[in-house]
């Protein structure tokens, strides 16, 4: 699945639920796992403070039985996220999506936000919560696709994990695929407008590629097409089929194939029922 991952942390709840899923990864591969502290110069707290919560995630450390590597940075914590991912070979950022004011106050919402546009390797983000499901193993993967280009990164990326996820634990990983067009379902009717009726058959044919590229690979898929709200549809789909973990793209286009706009992304990662791993597509 990885082989290195980043975790941001400054104690906060959501911090420790991005950890504990980060531990409960790494106990079951063998996961190297950097946990990093940023404080921003005297705001960040004094080494006392910082000193407990690196004991705190040695505990961790020692329950989940991973190779743990800690350091702490002063700056500001998107661009130490994002050096620390450049200057190290890490396969993955982990970090929850929301966050305190106080010491090494680095996982505010919108610093993980930040984080999953400007990362060139993944973000899997966690949601701290009662309503949020981070089940381990991952049996489950749902990739709600548009066709774009960050969508088929997205899509690459899921094949690439059920098929790791399935070599560890020698055995089937159901792969969903998730379309969903933002129209109100009674719009959809036999006297529909050309509007919808386009969007109809571009998604068809964008779930029927997707089928096709997974297949192809090896990986049996579900698909479905939804009608209404984009990332209610995704949510509503997850819930309903009991998903362990949603991948998907950080933007998409606009036009006829608006269906994954960054702004679905961003709202998805606040109100998802389980871990989303964001996928950017490669810059040319």
């Amino acid at each position: 699945m990885f082989e290195r991952i980043l975790v941001p942390t400054d104690g906060s709840e959501p911090a420790s639920a991005a950890l504990e899923y980060a531990g409960e990864i790494a106990a079951r591969s063998a996961v190297t796992v950097h946990v990093l502290h940023v404080r921003e110069g005297d705001a960040g707290g004094d080494e006392a403070t910082i000193d407990d919560l690196l004991e705190d995630d040695r505990s961790w450390a020692a329950e989940a039985d991973a190779p743990v590597i800690d350091e702490v940075r002063t700056g500001t914590p998107v661009e130490s996220i994002l050096e620390f991912a450049a200057e190290q070979p890490i396969d993955a950022i982990v970090m929850g999506t929301r966050g305190r004011r106080g010491v090494g106050r680095l996982l505010l919402g919108s610093v993980t936000e930040d984080v999953v546009r400007d990362a060139d390797v993944p973000v899997l983000v966690v949601r701290a919560g009662d309503d949020v499901r981070r089940p381990c193993p991952i049996e489950r993967v749902l990739v709600p696709t548009d066709g774009s280009s960050h969508a088929d990164a997205a899509l690459e990326r899921a094949i690439s994990l059920v098929e790791d996820l399935e070599g560890e634990a020698e055995g089937s990983v159901d792969c969903h695929v998730l379309s969903a067009i933002d129209v109100a379902p009674a719009e959809v009717s036999e006297g529909s407008d050309l509007r919808v009726d386009r969007l109809e058959t571009h998604t068809e044919t964008v779930v029927e590629d997707a089928v096709d590229r997974a297949e192809a690979a090896g990986v049996e898929v579900t698909s479905a097409v939804r009608y209404g709200s984009i990332y209610r549809s995704i949510r509503s789909y997850a819930v309903e089929n009991d998903v362990d973990l949603i991948v998907m793209g950080t933007h998409g286009r606009s036009g006829l194939d608006r269906l994954l706009l960054g702004s679905v992304t961003e709202r998805v990662l606040r109100t998802a029922p389980v871990p989303v791993l964001t996928v950017t597509a490669a810059q040319d």
